[in-house]
């Protein structure tokens, strides 16, 4: 199990531009999921990291989280913005795990209030999955070439240049 505090360790350059591209796009990140009929579903999400794990938490009753419940794979990609990539991008897969924690999900209705204004206060949360992370990418164009950071569990982060 990788939580986002041992992501960030694991793969520290992945991780800052993720959170770089995360921040620029107002949180707002593509999630990839397996529908029941066995194609992928593309949804838009803004997870957020709190308490050392990256959370994939949103409206409830949406089909996004029927499909994490069936199948708890997912990718997540940082919103591209710019076909240039001039600021690179990033993707984390992996799995996800349900936190039934209600303090975690007070903690976590106070910070959102705090952060944005959005009042979930006192909301019980169905679906609050923490991100288990077995692999990330990211790509940032430099020049002449295009450098692909690539990272999986127990291994360290590699870099691929494509000219």
């Amino acid at each position: 199990m990788t939580t986002w505090t041992d992501f960030v360790t694991a793969a520290p350059h992945i991780a800052e531009i993720f959170t770089r591209r995360h921040s620029a796009t107002g949180k707002l990140c593509l999630l990839a999921t397996t529908r029941s009929d066995g194609y992928p579903r593309i949804s838009p999400l803004e997870p957020r990291i709190f308490a050392g794990e990256l959370l994939l938490v949103g409206m409830p009753g949406t089909t996004k989280f029927a499909d994490l419940r069936r199948d708890p794979r997912f990718c997540l990609h940082t919103a591209t913005v710019d076909s240039h990539v001039a600021d690179g991008d990033a993707k984390l897969f992996g799995t996800v795990r349900h936190l039934p924690d209600p303090a975690l999900h007070r903690a976590f209705a106070e910070e959102v209030f705090a952060e944005i204004g959005l009042d979930l206060r006192g909301e019980t949360f169905d679906d609050f999955f923490a991100a288990d992370i077995t692999g990330a990418s990211c790509v940032e164009v430099a020049g002449d070439h295009l450098d692909i950071t690539i990272w999986r569990t127990g291994e360290p982060e590699r870099v691929v240049r494509k000219h």
